[in-house]
């Protein structure tokens, strides 16, 4: 059983009498502990696969299966609770709320799964102490550098101990020296927890630090 298996997966938008054509049949597995490297140019159809696979976009055809469910037959709430359990997010923006603190980033993922208490508290410092961000974690994002920031993002993201986690451009904020260190910290810590990843980027050099690259053109995956 993969982590991770799309088949012949399309998604099709209509403007007026014309259909654009954002995923076309794509076909993808993904296994426990492997990191895959999604690379193409913009508009090639990565967000719009990466978001299908975590539940965020349902597909026009086809089928996605995450830990051997097929969560294309889903409704909402079972998506937004697939999505709170089975799945974690890192976007290109970070999204951290302004407001929390590093540590509560991490919690309130925790409490809206209904996961808080003692046992959240005690991941999220453990989290923040394997990223190197320990003595930061008192920190409002903003007192925080971008690569400091990206690695609360990916704490956050394994905070429920997800099955899967997806990364939508991690690196195109950093220099390259950081976005080579955020790439390493990321193969190591999903490997490390045997946990799938797919990885959306657009610099070829990045993917040097994944398992695979599959390649992206106008939404056809170029195996």
């Amino acid at each position: 059983m993969h982590a991770l298996e799309l088949h012949e997966v399309s998604k099709v938008y209509r403007s007026g009498d014309d259909e654009i054509v954002a995923l076309d049949h794509a076909t993808l597995s993904v296994d426990d502990g492997e990191v895959v490297a999604l690379v193409g140019p913009s508009g090639s159809g990565k967000t719009t696969l990466l978001s299908i696979a975590g539940g965020l976009l349902r597909p026009s055809s086809g089928s996605v299966c995450v830990a051997g469910k097929d969560i294309s037959t889903y409704d909402d709430k079972a998506l937004t609770a697939f999505r709170g359990a089975s799945v974690g997010f890192v976007f290109q923006s970070v999204n951290l709320v302004p407001f929390l603190t590093a540590r509560e980033n991490l919690l309130v993922v925790a409490e809206m799964n209904r996961r808080g208490g003692s046992a959240a508290k005690a991941r999220a410092d453990l989290l923040l102490d394997e990223l190197g961000l320990g003595a930061r974690r008192g920190n409002l994002p903003d007192a925080l550098s971008g690569g400091e920031r990206q690695r609360v993002a990916i704490g956050r993201a394994l905070m429920n101990k997800p099955g899967l986690v997806l990364f939508d451009e991690p690196t195109s904020a950093l220099d390259t020296a950081l976005g080579e260190q955020v790439m390493e910290l990321i193969a190591f810590e999903v490997k490390g927890r045997g946990v799938a990843a797919v990885v959306v980027t657009h610099d070829e050099r990045m993917a040097d630090h994944t398992d695979r690259t599959v390649h992206i053109v106008d939404g056809r995956l170029q195996h």
